[in-house]
């Protein structure tokens, strides 16, 4: 199973950006999907979770910004980031659950300029 991440980039405060994540190989039933996300120096931190019926949850410090989404026909998540800001600044990673097996992505770099 390969997580692959991609959407990332370069912003100006305030813009936004979309954040998508696909599985492929033999994965089934996934029961969570979300995204972390990891600045230098700093411990991994949950952004946003969406589980297998659509509940979602979502770190304060995004909360009315972010939206986490997910397509189960495509094994895809998305995170659509709005009026993004500096401290937003940070590589993103999708994770996905499924079995109890966590699977992780690689990693997409969103910078956000001020």
């Amino acid at each position: 199973v390969q997580l692959q991440a991609s959407g990332g980039g370069l912003v100006q405060a305030g813009g936004s950006l979309r954040l998508s994540c696909t599985a492929s190989g033999n994965i089934f039933s996934i029961n969570v999907m979300g995204w972390y996300r990891q600045a230098p120096g700093k411990q991994r931190e949950l952004v946003a979770t969406i589980s297998s019926g659509g509940s979602t949850n979502y770190a304060d410090s995004v909360k009315g910004r972010f939206t986490v989404s997910r397509d189960n026909t495509k094994n895809t998540v998305y995170l659509q980031m709005n009026s993004l800001k500096a401290e937003d600044t940070s590589v993103y990673y999708c994770k996905f659950v499924s079995s109890l097996v966590n699977y992780w992505g690689q990693g997409t770099q969103v910078t956000v300029s001020s």
